[in-house]
């Protein structure tokens, strides 16, 4: 049985997991505990020829930016390695792709006249603007200070294509006048669990694990009837990791294939019986659970579950710790940097 994967319009390159923050929310478990495998020069050059043609440009025209539009560098912390990023944007610009832009946490932005440098570096090698973190969660490791000089200097050196994600808690933050860190336990104290209604808290990734008592939790047979094809084959965004996993519906730890040969997967499709994971995820996820059960004895949450994504994850986690069989679960690193 084969499967189409999705054709890309608008892609995250991941250059790294490594971060310097390890976010209770990161749908990608990034974390400095993460070994610093930098994407290769060679694989990014073969990656983005491949996506050239294939990526759809910003509303606003190809020099513009959007969340979801354009290509974008990210991570883990891109600016970890600011050459390989520097690299990057000069060969994706290389290429002619359109509304190219990185997202960072800012923990480099130290100082103006280094911020400044660093970013004015990276436009005249063709970047096209910058998205800028800001939540709840990353405010636990990055002084506010640092997040703030990073929003005014990007809005000095590229204007409205400066993007905050999410502006609301910027504001929140200054309206503290805040210096320095904030525990996710001080912000519930001072802004309530209503200051996250702001934010896409999606229950998935680290949330299933860090986060899950936010959540209403239900027992594995309310998921075992829905199915992952939605997720699988969403064509609006895609992510591309430093080891070229293909990656869809944000589902980490989860490769559609190798993207370093992405025309040829997009031509030839994916084999699911090379792929039983991904062929049970395609069906529904009692066939996964059932899989689980019988072959890895996998128990179920006394808990519960916040989220069809948390089912599957945690499926998908206790195989990883029981079996290398399987290429669809990859990178293998994913599984153990969640709790």
């Amino acid at each position: 049985m084969r499967i189409s994967p999705p054709r890309p319009v608008s892609c995250g390159i991941f250059l790294t997991y490594k971060c310097t923050s390890e976010c209770k929310h990161c749908m990608y478990a990034s974390s400095p505990r993460w070994r610093a495998d930098w994407i290769t020069e060679s694989d990014l050059s073969r990656i983005l020829s491949q996506l050239s043609g294939k990526i759809v440009p910003a509303p606003r025209g190809k020099r513009a930016v959007g969340i979801n539009y354009g290509i974008h560098f990210t991570g883990g912390e891109p600016f970890l390695n600011f050459k390989l990023l520097l690299r990057a944007v000069e060969t994706a610009s290389s290429y002619g792709l359109p509304s190219i832009f990185v997202e960072t946490n800012s923990f480099w932005c130290v100082d103006d006249s280094l911020a400044r440098e660093k970013l004015k570096e990276l436009k005249e090698a063709g970047l096209n603007g910058v998205l800028v973190s800001v939540n709840p969660f990353l405010i636990e490791y990055v002084p506010f200070e640092r997040i703030d000089r990073a929003i005014k200097i990007c809005r000095e050196i590229f204007g409205e294509n400066l993007m905050i994600y999410q502006e609301t808690f910027y504001h929140q933050f200054r309206s503290l006048r805040l210096r320095g860190t904030l525990s996710f336990s001080r912000y519930l104290e001072i802004f309530g669990l209503p200051g996250l209604s702001y934010i896409e808290l999606l229950p998935m990734g680290r949330t299933c694990y860090k986060l899950r008592d936010l959540f209403v939790k239900y027992p594995a047979k309310y998921f075992l009837g829905e199915n992952c094809r939605a997720e699988l084959l969403r064509e609006w965004h895609t992510h591309i990791d430093n080891y070229g996993n293909y990656i869809t519906g944000y589902c980490g730890g989860l490769s559609l294939g190798d993207a370093r040969e992405l025309d040829e997967l997009l031509e030839r499709g994916i084999d699911l019986d090379e792929r039983p994971i991904l062929k049970a995820l395609m069906n529904n996820l009692g066939e996964l659970y059932r899989f689980a059960v019988r072959e890895f004895n996998y128990v179920e949450k006394e808990d519960g579950y916040i989220s069809k994504c948390d089912l599957c994850l945690d499926i998908r986690r206790h195989i990883i710790q029981n079996s290398g069989k399987f290429i669809e679960l990859s990178p293998r690193e994913f599984y153990f940097h969640l709790c």
